[in-house]
């Protein structure tokens, strides 16, 4: 079997947006499917992370195709509306590039892709028949490519779904006109429906979509063990790390508020935590932490690869997750949480505890979730991890993990793909 793979994120990409679909392609050969795999010549990732392809099999076929992004000439905010991070109090300037970024970009800024590739890969598939066409996004642009190509090659189309179209976390802060909004709601209920099978990463998106596509299926994002050093010496001090991009909407001013509460009610405290911050974070973020006087307990470090972060997080005492306080909170399922497993570290999130990550973390007893402005809670956890921790006993007994390894995961697609 062969199936050409529609990837706007593949390496140098760095990010969690290119991991994926990276480690289905890594594994799909020793489920005897042939991945090919199609995606930009001159990209404009706003990361990059070249040791990610060291996972990139050998003799892999990839097809790149150029594309033209305005996010070049519409200025830097446009790569912050990507990465979900929106300015609070934007420009003049920022302003209207932000509402020509919502309005007139439909369904994103990578739309001027669509064309070009349709007519290589119509050309291609003539010429080397595939038995399957899979897209993913976001960016959701690439799900019109594959659309366009069914009906012109009548190829079956797998549509993955990293991420929610209307209801990404950051969909609702864009300024979208109603006749906007309006057309993101049909090019998502087409894609949905023109496709002969849609992937999602969990339960909530599930209950969306399968009643627009009754062959929807859920499979998760996932962790990969190759290459990992299993002998990590722990932090000698009490790491509460938090891997990921804080942009405003992930600000966890509860976790702040209690931190300096702590601090002020067990001095032993002081000498002791430490709190790591890897990836962006947002201004608003930084303000809060100022706000509660606590930034000398706070280590900031930009994008570091993934082979790094890997390590970071089987040393530190706690790994932190904070999801973002959006409408959609509860599909919200950070694919961070999956290396957290692998990590067997404490897992301390603030989620809604009726969400698709908390049952996660449940079904692994990986941690705890708490809700977001559960402060009781919050700082009985964290004094309870901190005494196991001064004890030399703070572990986690996590299980059932292994279901969430890229080679399983791969072996479900596989008998997806074989199965319909």
């Amino acid at each position: 079997m062969k199936v050409i793979i529609i990837t706007y994120y593949w390496p140098p990409a760095g990010g969690s947006g290119v991991q994926r679909w990276l480690y289905f392609v890594k594994y799909l050969h020793d489920f005897g499917i042939e991945p090919i795999v199609f995606t930009v010549a001159n990209p404009n990732y706003p990361i990059t992370d070249k040791d990610l392809a060291n996972n990139i099999p050998e003799n892999i076929e990839i097809i790149r195709q150029k594309i033209y992004e305005p996010n070049k000439f519409l200025g830097k905010n446009n790569k912050k509306i990507a990465a979900g991070f929106l300015q609070k109090n934007p420009s003049k300037f920022q302003k209207i590039v932000q509402y020509i970024r919502a309005n007139y970009f439909i369904p994103d800024a990578r739309k001027f892709w669509i064309k070009p590739s349709v007519r290589k890969l119509k050309k291609y598939i003539k010429q080397h028949p595939v038995d399957w066409i899979i897209t993913t996004g976001p960016p959701h642009s690439v799900h019109l490519i594959g659309k366009s190509l069914k009906e012109k090659t009548r190829t079956k189309w797998l549509a993955d779904f990293r991420d929610p179209w209307t209801e990404i976390d950051y969909f609702h802060q864009l300024p979208l006109t109603k006749k906007s909004f309006k057309k993101h709601q049909i090019l998502e209920q087409t894609v949905l429906s023109k496709a002969d099978l849609v992937t999602v990463v969990g339960n909530t998106m599930y209950e969306k979509y399968v009643s627009v596509n009754p062959n929807c299926k859920v499979l998760t994002n996932g962790f990969d063990d190759e290459g990992i050093e299993e002998n990590i010496t722990l932090d000698s001090l009490f790491t509460l790390t938090h891997i990921g991009m804080l942009n405003a909407d992930r600000n966890p001013i509860t976790f702040w508020k209690v931190i300096k509460e702590i601090l002020e009610e067990h001095p032993e405290f002081d000498s002791h935590v430490k709190i790591n911050l890897i990836g962006k974070v947002a201004d608003e973020v930084k303000d809060s932490i100022r706000k509660y006087h606590i930034e000398k307990y706070i280590s900031y470090t930009n994008y570091i690869p993934h082979n790094s972060v890997l390590k970071y997080q089987k040393k530190s005492q706690v790994l932190l997750l904070f999801i973002n306080q959006v409408p959609n909170a509860k599909g919200i399922i950070t694919g961070k949480i999956f290396e957290y497993l692998q990590a067997k570290r404490p897992v301390l999130a603030l989620a809604p505890i009726d969400g698709d990550l908390a049952t996660i973390i449940n079904k692994t007893n990986a941690g705890q979730v708490i809700a977001f402005n559960d402060e009781v809670t919050l700082k009985r956890v964290i004094l309870d991890y901190f005494e196991s921790y001064l004890k030399n006993k703070l572990q986690v007994n996590s299980h059932n993990t292994s279901i969430y390894h890229r080679k399983n995961l791969t072996s479900q697609l596989a008998e997806l793909l074989k199965n319909n």
